[in-house]
């Protein structure tokens, strides 16, 4: 296990210590580049083309890559521009943070050229150990820090980064820590909800409801619908939220659906019939047997921000409190990726945002094939991050100046192209994605609308 005070340093003294994995493979370039090589942004009104797939083929494990020890000097290595790279490789979070790291020096493999420099340190995943890690990278010399994974690690060493005039790209998808040099790597939940409840009012639903968790996340949720519902004009019916592991959510299930309500419209109604006595109204009576509720619930749509067992457990507990998935569509995140939760009857025709499924899906493949082992979902991020630092480095060595990584060359309108496909980063910090919109099937996942290209307005 490695120390929290040992400085990995991975450098490239010439283009042939760098593995080569396979040609064509995914980069993470500028979205207007040309060639591989030398990258030059589109003017903003110009679309981003989408990253060409590789052709996957298994390739061998790549060779260790060399341990630069720390007392070899800038001038032996031919000063190279170096990159800080914080990950979790010990505690709880050592797994993450490894499979980061794979999936990072793969970027490295890819396009990092020569004079190129990674500076990894393991944060412990702790607020004191991204601290000690972030100075240390600092001590380096680092232009750019990648990481750490968790918000509260990114707070508690964004001041030192600040006072060094080094920018953060984080990990973390929380919007709050982005601002003032540092940005938000993850994937943030405003830009799936723009895009589902864009989509969805496309397809002529206009009332939506939310039951989400009282969790940073789920509140992230509410505050971007509650911004789409402004901006589109569409209407907020219900907000229903519940503490983060709540194992009974039936009164919240009850309280969303307005189940009291509509029952009792039922027995009012039944009271009606019952006193008109006439033939009709026995008709009437007889088609309400079995029903518990009269109506419809005021949405129709609702949005569930959770994944796994978790929402496997609250779609049918909806059913049940009279919310029809054939009458409400079942909206979800990113953390509905999942192609087992399409056995759960009530979740199949459900729609969901997330990045491009093939770019990931080819990442995957190659991942396993390399490291012999499945990739953490969020690995995208570290292969992204990486290889974007490695080719805006290369823009700064090719500049002949010693400037830093700074807002201009992350902020261009233009933005980059990766795994997780087509992104920017915002003045402000925020990260701003080009996302599809899938369809969760029993047997897996259905397109309904391929992720725009570039950064001109998304057509429905």
């Amino acid at each position: 296990m490695r120390s929290p005070t040992s400085t990995l340093r991975y450098g490239f003294a010439n283009p042939g210590r760098a593995l080569r994995l396979a040609a064509g493979v995914l980069l993470v370039v500028l979205a207007a580049c040309q060639a591989p090589t030398v990258p030059k942004p589109l003017p903003p009104t110009q679309a981003a083309p989408a990253p060409l797939m590789p052709t996957l083929e298994a390739t061998p494990p790549p060779p260790a890559v060399e341990t630069i020890d720390t007392r070899v000097t800038e001038q032996q290595l031919d000063g190279p521009l170096k990159v800080g790279l914080l990950l979790p490789l010990s505690g709880r979070n050592a797994a993450l943070g490894e499979a980061m790291l794979n999936a990072a020096q793969l970027a490295l493999f890819d396009i990092a050229g020569d004079r190129f420099a990674l500076v990894v340190r393991d944060t412990g995943g702790t607020p004191e150990g991204a601290r000690a890690a972030a100075q240390a990278v600092l001590d380096e010399g680092v232009r750019l820090i990648l990481g750490p994974v968790f918000a509260t690690s990114v707070e508690a060493m964004a001041g030192m980064a600040r006072d060094a005039g080094v920018r953060v790209i984080s990990f973390s998808n929380d919007r709050s820590i982005a601002g003032d040099g540092v940005f938000i790597m993850g994937l943030a939940p405003r830009p799936q909800i723009e895009r589902l409840v864009d989509f969805a009012k496309a397809q002529g639903l206009g009332r939506f409801a939310v039951l989400a968790p009282s969790s940073p996340y789920g509140r992230a949720v509410v505050a971007a619908l509650q911004e789409a519902v402004a901006r589109t004009g569409v209407e907020l019916s219900r907000v229903v939220t519940y503490a983060p592991g709540t194992a009974d959510l039936s009164q919240e299930v009850r309280i969303l659906a307005d189940y009291e309500g509509r029952h009792q419209a039922l027995l009012a109604q039944r009271r009606v019939l019952a006193a008109r006595g006439d033939e009709a109204a026995k008709l009437a009576l007889k088609r309400l047997d079995g029903l518990e509720t009269l109506g419809a619930p005021d949405f129709d749509a609702v949005i569930l921000p959770e994944g796994g067992k978790r929402i496997q457990a609250i779609a049918p507990l909806l059913a049940y409190f009279d919310i029809d998935p054939l009458e409400v569509r079942f909206l979800g995140t990113s953390l509905w990726e999942d192609p087992s939760l399409g056995t759960e009857p009530a979740l199949a025709g459900g729609w969901f945002t997330a990045p491009p499924p093939e770019l990931w899906q080819a990442f995957r493949g190659r991942y396993s094939a390399t490291f012999a082992q499945e990739p953490p979902r969020v690995a995208s991020l570290a292969y992204d991050a990486a290889a974007l630092a490695a080719v805006l480095a290369r823009r700064v060595r090719d500049s002949g100046t010693p400037a830093l990584i700074d807002e201009t060359a992350l902020t261009q309108p233009s933005g980059f192209s990766g795994v997780d496909g087509v992104f920017r980063f915002l003045p402000d910090g925020d990260i701003e994605r080009r996302l599809a919109v899938l369809e969760l099937q029993r047997d897996g996942f259905k397109i309904l609308d391929e992720a725009p290209r570039g950064f001109q307005e998304a057509q429905f």
